[in-house]
């Protein structure tokens, strides 16, 4: 899945807690983060710590790829 937005990441989050069979509760003490912060990653607030979701993905289980884009054009020669 391609991730653009805020809301994504919270959408992947609540997906794989849900499939866990995980309350909002639950996932939260399971991940080390507070209940509000939780539901505020899972509804795509903007505003949440980097190193917290991080932490919740790692806790949940769910691998973040990157891949890398080039800005040149592909039909230009360097």
């Amino acid at each position: 899945m391609k991730i653009s937005a805020t809301e994504d990441i919270g959408r992947i989050i609540k997906q794989k807690r849900k499939a866990d069979g995980l309350t909002l509760e639950q996932a939260a003490a399971v991940s080390g983060v507070s209940y509000a912060f939780l539901s505020a990653l899972e509804n795509g607030k903007e505003t949440v710590r980097l190193n917290k979701v991080l932490q919740v993905i790692e806790c949940l289980g769910i691998e973040l790829e990157a891949n890398i884009r080039t800005w040149a054009d592909p039909g230009v020669e360097s």
